[in-house]
């Protein structure tokens, strides 16, 4: 195991692109460090095959979608609330196992932003039972004042300029998934 001195809140937020490709890179990093990594994805549906699942496969790095899609566009918003709260439970049950030196939950600022999982309970809850040195790491758009105020190190990404609204380019295996 890695040494450091303290685990980390750490969060990727902003409109930009990048907050879930940025948590994987850091991922990577700590894996090629010997350092044990997990993702629990929110959003993503969980029969997905993205790219990011395809090379974690093989590089035996765990990310585990445990969402239904871009909720927002769902039919069934209680669905989509009860496989949050479903990824909340899976996520406590990986932070107290002792496996792992980083935790990522990414676009679960979604889930906290909807009022599908509150923030006071993923802080007091972590406040009680996070190692002392795991680093966590939120990602998604809007993360809240009270959030930013809890985190040790956040990251905005801002949009500068994109394909897709600049030339109407629509999302591209390798790059947006």
């Amino acid at each position: 195991m890695s040494e450091h001195k303290k685990g980390l809140i750490i969060i990727y937020t902003g409109d930009g692109k990048g907050k879930t490709t940025a948590a994987l890179g850091l991922m990577m990093r700590a894996w090629g460090r010997g350092m044990r990594t997990c993702m629990i994805q929110f959003i993503k549906d969980k029969r997905g095959r993205y790219g990011e699942h395809l090379a974690a496969e093989k590089m035996g790095i765990e990310v585990i979608p445990c969402g239904d899609g871009f909720t927002w566009l769902s039919n069934d918003i209680e669905k989509s609330a009860a496989l949050a709260q479903l990824g909340w439970e899976m996520a406590k049950e990986k932070i107290i196992s002792g496996k792992y030196e980083i935790i990522v939950l990414d676009e679960i600022t979604y889930c906290i932003n909807h009022d599908w999982i509150s923030f006071t309970e993923i802080k007091t809850w972590l406040d009680r039972n996070k190692p002392e040195k795991m680093h966590i790491l939120f990602t998604g758009r809007k993360a809240g004042n009270d959030l930013i105020e809890y985190a040790d190190l956040v990251t905005e990404m801002l949009p500068i300029k994109h394909p897709y609204e600049e030339q109407g380019v629509k999302a591209q295996p390798g790059i947006e998934f």
